[in-house]
């Protein structure tokens, strides 16, 4: 899978975090639940712009021992964080240096964004991004960038109205032999 791709769901125009809407550091007893916030996601988000094999090929047991390798092998280079309401978690995100190809910059990237699909358009998204944000201005980092699909119009309006823009990068992204066009968006956090 594209380490690029992002899901759907700040810059200081964004409203404030819900008050139901805890952001905290993911830990190992996580993954599971982040699987599987995942997985629903791509099936979600992803249903109609990358073959539904790839999609149907997806398991929670598989990603949650991915989620448990990478959050080990990352340690300390990304920030992983799941939002959780009512005690459970319903979001995930992670950010670290930006790539530019082989090369990282100073700009911060954000790997991933996904929130549960019971709970999109309900504020969880919009407090991960702002929190991300918040945090990678916090690390001195000038810039965020990200990856969408460019057919993903709900993720891009969400990342839009966060204070994203497209900045004319694109590429694409191999599904089951298909190739699928991404586009970066990026913004400026000083």
């Amino acid at each position: 899978m594209s380490s690029h791709l992002t899901h759907i769901h700040a810059s200081d125009g964004v409203s404030p975090p819900l008050p139901d809407v805890r952001i905290r550091e993911m830990t190992d007893s996580d993954c599971e639940a982040v699987a599987e916030i995942r997985v629903r996601g791509w099936q979600t988000a992803y249903a109609g712009l990358v073959p539904q094999a790839y999609l149907d090929a997806m398991s929670v047991e598989g990603e949650t021992v991915l989620r448990r390798r990478t959050l080990a092998k990352t340690a300390g280079a990304v920030v992983n964080l799941v939002a959780e309401r009512g005690g459970k978690v319903v979001g995930w995100a992670c950010h670290g240096p930006s790539r530019d190809g082989e090369a990282t910059t100073a700009d911060a990237e954000l790997h991933a964004l996904y929130v549960h699909p019971s709970q999109l358009s309900t504020g969880v998204g919009r407090a991960l991004i702002q929190h991300c944000m918040t945090r990678c201005r916090a690390s001195g980092h000038a810039g965020l960038r990200l990856w969408a699909l460019e057919g993903n119009a709900r993720a891009r309006r969400f990342y839009e109205r966060a204070g994203l823009a497209p900045d004319g990068a694109r590429e694409p992204f191999e599904a089951d032999g298909v190739q699928v066009p991404e586009v970066r968006y990026s913004t400026r956090l000083a």
